[in-house]
């Protein structure tokens, strides 16, 4: 499989970067549940500048961090310092003061009353609390304009103390679930979410490059984020998230390499087990790769600020449902994934899955804005076409 897929793969990563139109540069890795059976990368760092992109490039991963989140909430549910269920206001009390929002009076005031239950840390593992982000829903995008509400990649307390758009537990809807699962982690812990992670997470997982806070050795490796525009032409933006963050976002806010992300998605592979010790018990994995949203399903996300998302959706005509923290696929993708494994994205188009089944997973990295590029995800969707297509012939053969 390895020299037929590897062929396949470079040929898609080099096709991305002289395309036209076409994405910057590129780095992607799948593995086994033992080691990266591939390691690709392709064009520049930042078009504007000589270096290559390489396979220890430092990207802004976004929401792949939240994964990552959820499994430090997994061990504290596994130590039973953290109930799933109880009211999330019992660890960080200020989720308690948000109220549901019922659109804006003739004064454009927003129309707030309490919520009819309270949110709890499952609701949040699951993106059913009611809590959206302003580039893709039109109220938190009215509350931005209007009335000030900071953008949560200021990575500050006040861009999380924004209304629900419903009662909690009332359907799924994508936004700032995993900032306050951050919030409810430092609380039981007392300590920092990038303390908890290096210690909890990390060291066992032997990630040395992946950090709320970038170093100087990180940023000489940093990817730079380009903006796609109208034209198809890129251009590259001097965006960086705050480099002293008041808060470590535990929805959007690491950087970090790729072959260190390799390795949580082994520790995912193998039941909890790192290279230098457990992060998760086996029991616990299979839980948390159930589907825990219930009947409600994903549903496509649409973009309301167009420099940072497009419309988009993985799959669709497909079901989705979310464990903690993933999406699942409920049926087998048209890439060859199979029904019940478990991924999702971040901001700059990064993608990534988890296949429990069969021991593999991967991940494909562009630092491109707005979210859903069809270049860089097509060609995301066209590299891990392939490797379930090198996998089917190897099991053929």
């Amino acid at each position: 499989m390895s020299t037929n897929f590897s062929a396949a793969a470079d040929a898609i990563l080099d096709g991305v970067v002289t395309s036209n139109p076409r994405v910057p540069g590129v780095v992607a890795m799948v593995t086994d549940r033992h080691r990266n059976i591939y390691e690709g990368a392709a064009g520049k760092r930042r078009l504007d500048q000589p270096a290559d992109m390489t396979t220890d490039s430092v990207f802004a991963i976004f929401s792949t961090t939240k994964a990552i989140t959820g499994t430090a909430v997994l061990q504290l549910v596994e130590e039973g310092k953290l109930d799933l269920d109880a009211p999330a206001r019992t660890y960080a009390p200020d989720i308690g003061k948000l109220q549901v929002i019922e659109g804006f009076d003739d004064n454009g005031e927003p129309r707030l009353r309490p919520p009819k239950r309270d949110i709890t840390t499952r609701m949040l593992m699951v993106h059913s609390a009611g809590l959206s982000y302003d580039f893709i829903n039109h109220t938190y995008n009215r509350l931005a304009q209007e009335k000030g509400q900071p953008s949560v990649i200021t990575a500050s307390k006040a861009s999380l103390m924004t209304p629900l758009l419903f009662d909690p537990g009332e359907r799924w809807e994508y936004g700032t679930n995993m900032d306050w699962c951050g919030q409810i982690v430092e609380a039981i812990t007392g300590r920092r979410l990038g303390e908890v992670f290096k210690a909890r997470i990390f060291e066992p997982l032997g990630i040395m490059d992946t950090t709320f806070e970038l170093t100087d050795a990180m940023r000489r490796k940093l990817a730079g984020i380009h903006a796609r525009n109208a034209d198809g032409s890129l251009t590259p933006m001097d965006f960086e998230l705050p480099a002293k963050p008041e808060i470590h976002m535990g929805g959007h806010g690491l950087y970090g390499t790729i072959g260190d992300y390799m390795r949580f998605i082994r520790m995912w592979l193998n039941d909890g087990a790192g290279e230098h010790g457990r992060v998760l018990k086996a029991e616990t994995v299979r839980m948390a790769e159930k589907n825990h949203l219930g009947n409600n399903k994903v549903t496509a996300i649409t973009g309301v600020i167009t420099s940072l998302a497009n419309d988009a959706e993985f799959f669709p005509g497909q079901s989705k449902s979310w464990a903690l923290s993933f999406m699942i696929n409920d049926e087998q993708a048209p890439t060859g994934r199979p029904a019940g494994a478990l991924g999702w994205a971040g901001l700059a188009n990064l993608f990534y899955w988890i296949d429990r089944q069969n021991g593999f997973g991967g991940y494909w990295a562009t630092q491109i804005l707005p979210f859903g590029d069809p270049t860089s995800f097509i060609g995301y969707i066209n590299f891990e076409t392939a490797f379930y297509e090198s996998l089917r012939l190897r099991k053929a053969g």
